[in-house]
């Protein structure tokens, strides 16, 4: 099968379309034909290796894990002889965990991971876009005890992270103010922002207003600021968050009355169904940037390292079988 490897850290052109081995199924594993990956901010964090303390998890000289890839979008080929909840010809969506594996045409998962039966009203390029940056959004804003007729801020909303999160906090019932550049004014205001803050004219850390909860969720915003216009009991939630913020939120979640949270989100294979039904209901729609042919990977890594990227950018692997939107 076709993947795209790398053998080492660096630039986009440590990227290579390779031949390698197909996988086959365990017992309790399904086989994917891949139609749809995407690639994310922490892709390219990954095939960089930055910051350095990505080298002691996956790979001191070089990577242990060779393809990169978190999310997926296609149908089952095959299944393990113990798997009953997916049959063969399921139309499917999820994410691969810390096996990544995802820039390929093929991976194999067990039947109990992150994956479930893909939005009927989505193409596999749609429904690819929801998993990275849904779930990470799902995962912080419940951490924060989300309610109806609280006042949220999201930080970084025109993101893949940050247009899931608008959405998901207008059905929570929550009023939203998003912060964004002056070019995505138009993109939050269709999700739902109540108000926009532009952050290219206007000194955000000279506003007055106060919020139950502070989504930061590209990692840019000032921590004294936003600590400062929490309401009490408030959540400041950092979904980008480096050590040195994870240990002042630490110290002000023990000394203050707000909570700060931080750290790796945790998925599970319900959160995809809530989004399934949610979709399906016409709630939640997928917000993608630019699509790419899985030969063109390293293109798509040097425009999202670029970090101007709408929603999500969206790798198709099979256009014969996949309905395409056009670039």
């Amino acid at each position: 099968m076709k993947a795209i490897v790398y053998t080492e850290y660096g630039s986009p052109d440590v990227l290579r379309l390779k031949e390698v081995e197909k996988p086959f199924p365990k017992d309790n594993e399904i086989l994917i034909r891949n139609y749809a990956t995407s690639v994310s901010s922490g892709d390219w964090h990954l095939r960089k290796a930055d910051p350095f303390i990505i080298r002691l998890f996956f790979g001191l000289s070089k990577p242990k894990k060779k393809i990169l890839g978190f999310v997926f979008a296609g149908e089952i080929e095959a299944i393990g002889k113990n798997v009953k909840k997916f049959q063969v010809g399921d139309q499917v969506f999820g994410t691969s965990g810390k096996n990544f594996g995802t820039y390929a045409e093929f991976l194999s998962l067990p039947e109990v991971g992150v994956v479930a039966l893909k939005p009927k009203n989505m193409t596999y390029q749609e429904a690819v876009s929801i998993p990275f940056g849904g779930n990470t959004a799902l995962y912080f804003l419940r951490k924060g005890n989300i309610q109806r007729g609280q006042n949220v801020l999201i930080y970084g909303a025109s993101g893949a992270v940050g247009t899931a999160a608008m959405q998901l906090a207008k059905h929570f019932g929550a009023t939203v103010t998003a912060v964004c550049s002056t070019s995505n004014i138009e993109l939050v205001k269709s999700l739902g922002a109540d108000k926009v803050i532009d952050y290219t004219k206007e000194d955000i850390s000279k506003r007055d207003e106060v919020y139950d909860l502070i989504f930061d969720t590209v990692g840019k915003s000032s921590y004294t600021w936003s600590l400062k216009s929490l309401k009490k009991q408030g959540y400041l939630l950092l979904a980008a968050a480096g050590p040195s913020q994870m240990i002042k939120g630490i110290w002000s979640s023990l000394t203050s009355s707000k909570n700060v949270v931080s750290g790796v989100m945790s998925e599970k294979p319900e959160d995809l169904i809530f989004y399934k039904e949610l979709i399906e209901a016409g709630k939640i729609k997928p917000v993608i940037d630019r699509i790419y042919p899985l030969e063109e990977i390293p293109e798509a890594h040097r425009y999202v390292e670029l970090g101007h990227k709408k929603g999500n950018v969206v790798i198709t692997i099979n256009r014969e079988s996949n309905n395409e939107i056009n670039k």
